[in-house]
């Protein structure tokens, strides 16, 4: 790997809590959770492997994991689609990195193997078409996609995309894309932190991937927010804020009441 960390942005104090973007974002399209987290938390946002200012790292998911908990250290990590993935996979590798973990819009992998070889064959196919017609090009067609229906264009962050590179968004299909991901199902049941499954309940697709998650985790809470779709933490930012809020709070005052009751 041509990196030993991510380039990563800090702000606040207090308790680490790790923010990781979707395909094509970066750090900077958290800025409107991470400004409110940071009166309560050190946040820390992190630019993926081949996005934003580590538009150069190529990594494969076991490997961006790596980096990421390298460049995180322990904390909650909080991952949204291709972040979720990445934040997944650090919590089954390094769970003594992950405190807690919130997974956004995220799925633990595609368990066929067939549909995974296709899903791989068109990422590649994608990652072509950015090559030759060019990231602006791309983003036109990658954000009229149905996946995005609900998010408007005032939240989609598309300037901050464009900061993005062919050769960096390419190379993240074709190392860290779903159809790379080795399914991670069978593990989730191993995951011992509070876990957190996010979906909007306009993407119907990922609301039935955020109850299976949910049920195959033991101490996972499963938040449907209403009037969103996969981009929810974009389009309901409020909402999303409110309850990921109200979850941390919640966990810190159940750490508390352990630690009083160790100390008895």
């Amino acid at each position: 790997m041509p990196a030993d960390a991510l380039s990563s942005t800090r702000r606040g104090h207090g308790e680490r809590v790790v923010l990781v973007h979707g395909f094509t974002q970066t750090g900077h399209s958290w800025d409107t959770v991470a400004d409110r987290l940071a009166q309560r938390f050190e946040v820390v946002t992190v630019d993926a492997p081949g996005h934003g200012g580590s538009g150069d790292v190529q990594a494969a998911l076991p490997d961006g994991a790596a980096l990421l908990g390298a460049t995180g250290g322990p904390a909650t990590y909080v991952g949204y689609s291709m972040g979720g993935r990445l934040c997944l996979h650090l919590a089954a590798a390094r769970p003594d990195l992950v405190r807690r973990l919130v997974l956004v819009s995220a799925t633990a992998g595609i368990e066929d193997a067939a549909e995974r070889a296709a899903r791989r064959v068109a990422d590649d196919e994608l990652a072509s078409s950015i090559e030759r017609d060019g990231v602006d090009a791309f983003l036109d067609r990658w954000l009229a996609l149905p996946l995005f229906a609900s998010l408007p264009p005032d939240a989609a962050g598309a300037d901050d995309r464009r900061r993005n590179t062919a050769p960096g968004l390419a190379s993240s299909l074709r190392l860290a894309g779903t159809g790379t991901q080795e399914p991670l199902w069978d593990q989730l049941g191993a995951l011992d932190m509070p876990v957190l499954v996010v979906a909007g309940s306009l993407d119907a697709k990922y609301v039935a991937i955020a109850e299976r998650l949910a049920g195959s985790i033991p101490a996972a809470t499963l938040e449907v927010i209403a009037g969103a779709g996969h981009s929810v933490h974009l389009e309901q930012p409020d909402a999303f804020l409110d309850r990921l809020e109200r979850w941390l709070a919640a966990d810190g005052q159940a750490d508390r009441s352990q630690d009083a009751v160790g100390d008895l």
